[in-house]
């Protein structure tokens, strides 16, 4: 097989496949690789070098404009706000009031609803 044939199977073979993400660890830690070009942002969300979640978007006409370093920050920025619960610290049992509320009312509305 010549060297083009290999290339266009290990392309197929990359394009055909569908990716396989992890279930994330909380005790883990993260790593957020981010690329940026003049069309785009992307991120990788990793953990023990495999993959949790990808995402990207495509700039804004203004942001096309921007130098390189501002792009790169704005990556950033992005990925952090997209990933935030990954990232913040787990608060356990009566610590996290907000989701403890959230779910006693949800379990009152669902109790209400079997009557």
């Amino acid at each position: 097989m010549d060297k083009g044939q290999e290339s266009f199977e290990s392309l197929k073979k990359v394009l055909t496949k569908a990716p396989v993400l992890v279930q994330s660890e909380s005790d883990k830690d993260y790593t957020i690789y981010s690329d940026t070009s003049h069309n785009g942002l992307g991120f990788v969300l990793m953990q023990d070098e495999k993959v949790v979640s990808y995402a990207s978007r495509q700039l804004k006409p203004q942001e096309r404009n921007y130098p390189i370093q501002y792009l790169d920050l704005a990556a950033v920025v992005f990925a952090v706000k997209i990933w935030r619960y990954y990232l913040y610290d787990y608060y356990p049992g009566k610590a996290n009031v907000v989701a403890e509320a959230l779910s006693r009312k949800t379990f009152a509305a669902l109790r209400m609803l079997d009557v």
